[in-house]
């Protein structure tokens, strides 16, 4: 006869490790949503980040372990690891530009109601306050290094090719395109606005 088969989770597993992940995307999603209610209500700049902790009833440190800043409650978000995992996904027929409008949707698909919501509140929070519009450079920046080095990887090219160079800035630009559409229009569709703004670079531009 065969060994039995030991069910229970032990220290390390992917089970564990799993249940672990899940229980700091829960804690992270309570700071962010606590945060993101006392900006609303009292403004950006009034919110202390002792007011998040108190709200969100978490320690100091726990806070700090997931947001270093205060601004990087609203600054950090995790679409764009899903969108390169689902851009390398795609099939090699269609170019980068039509995979990356796939990959978009695909992205947003996994989120939900209430991560969209943040989404479009951190969205619209980044382009009213100064600082946090300053800050975003630098999150733009990190966005082109990252699509940059997935769009070289799929075409062959190397990361410093002009050419995916700049269909790395030009998905940026869109990005941008639709965060100040999104300040003009807070209950717009994200993800529309996503879509029409890839499909302008799809068909090329004539203006």
């Amino acid at each position: 006869m065969s060994k039995p088969v030991d069910l229970q989770t032990k220290p390390g597993t992917p089970a564990t490790v799993g249940l672990r992940e899940r229980k700091k995307a829960r804690t992270r999603a309570t700071i962010t949503a606590h945060a993101l209610r006392l900006f609303q209500e009292q403004g950006y700049d009034a919110t202390t980040v002792q007011q998040i902790i108190d709200e969100a009833e978490v320690s100091e440190s726990t806070f700090f372990r997931y947001f270093p800043t205060k601004a990087d409650v609203v600054l950090s978000d995790d679409l764009d690891p899903l969108i390169v995992e689902a851009f390398h996904a795609q099939p090699p027929e269609l170019t980068s530009i039509q995979a990356l409008r796939v990959s978009f949707r695909t992205a947003f698909a996994r989120l939900s109601e209430p991560e969209v919501f943040a989404m479009r509140e951190r969205m619209h929070l980044v382009f009213s306050v100064p600082d946090l519009r300053a800050a975003m450079l630098d999150q733009f920046a990190d966005a082109m290094h990252l699509l940059t080095e997935a769009v070289a990887e799929r075409t062959g090219r190397t990361t410093d090719d002009l050419a995916v160079r700049t269909l790395a800035g030009a998905v940026v630009g869109a990005m941008m395109a639709v965060a100040y559409a999104l300040t003009d229009d807070p209950s717009t569709d994200l993800l529309d606005l996503f879509d029409r703004s890839l499909a302008h670079l799809e068909a090329g531009f004539d203006l």
